[in-house]
């Protein structure tokens, strides 16, 4: 099975997209309280961390959905091979297939409604999610010690950004809005850094599959490319 990327033009690509993202967004915070005048009319907001569906909300939804596709090939093929663990897999790909949705349109905000918490649970949805993130790292464990060293250890660098700023960020933001609300600059630079953390944790979980896929030995193949040399990368 092969697959028209280019593993390395996509790592390019994405450092690009991410640090203008994140540029870009930190700007959107920043120049409100600096230029109030001069950015009075600006649309900030489509660059802001802070605001939902924004261009930095479609691209982490997008990239989300991009590594749910990497990782359902991944799948089929190990599939086709009678590998151990294509149904990890799979059961990865449907779960990011979710974050996808929910990272497009909120999903989890409902449980905030429904949970009513307060202090560092004020974002309610953290409790359940949290659970569920210790579940797979229980289910995923010998899996993912049976990956390739260095995939092993970009995949766990990917999960410590995305989950660090997803729940780890969002529960003193969660004490914050409890105390001072949502419409001041600190509220929007501690956004700033958890959305930052999730964006760059998804960004280098799509870099390591590419990686992986590129290798071939899964019975899929990145066409044009190979992984990236040994003797310029340890990581």
């Amino acid at each position: 099975m092969k697959i028209g990327i280019r593993a390395i033009a996509l790592k390019h690509y994405l450092v690009s997209v991410v640090v203008f993202l994140l540029v870009g967004g930190l700007v959107a915070e920043l120049a409100p309280v600096i230029w109030p005048l001069q950015t009075a009319e600006l649309p900030l907001g489509f660059l802001s961390l802070s605001v939902e569906q924004n261009l930095p909300t479609w691209f982490s939804s997008i990239l989300i959905f991009f590594c749910a596709l990497l990782i359902a090939a991944i799948s089929f093929a190990q599939d086709g091979h009678g590998a151990e663990h294509w149904r990890h897999w799979r059961g990865l790909a449907c779960v990011f297939v979710y974050i996808s949705l929910d990272e497009a349109v909120e999903l989890h905000e409902e449980l905030n409604l429904l949970l009513d918490t307060d202090g560092i649970f004020h974002f309610g949805w953290t409790i359940p999610f949290g659970v569920l993130v210790i579940a797979l790292s229980i289910i995923y464990w010998r899996f993912l010690w049976q990956l390739p060293t260095k995939t092993r250890r970009r995949f766990i660098l990917a999960g410590t950004l995305y989950v660090g700023g997803a729940l780890g960020v969002e529960l003193p933001l969660g004490y914050w809005t409890d105390l001072h609300g949502d419409e001041n600059l600190t509220y929007a630079l501690i956004d700033w850094v958890e959305e930052s953390m999730e964006i760059c944790g998804m960004s280098v979980f799509a870099w390591a599959l590419a990686n992986f896929l590129a290798s071939g030995g899964q019975g899929v193949q990145i066409v044009g490319v190979s992984s990236e040399p040994n003797s310029s990368e340890s990581f």
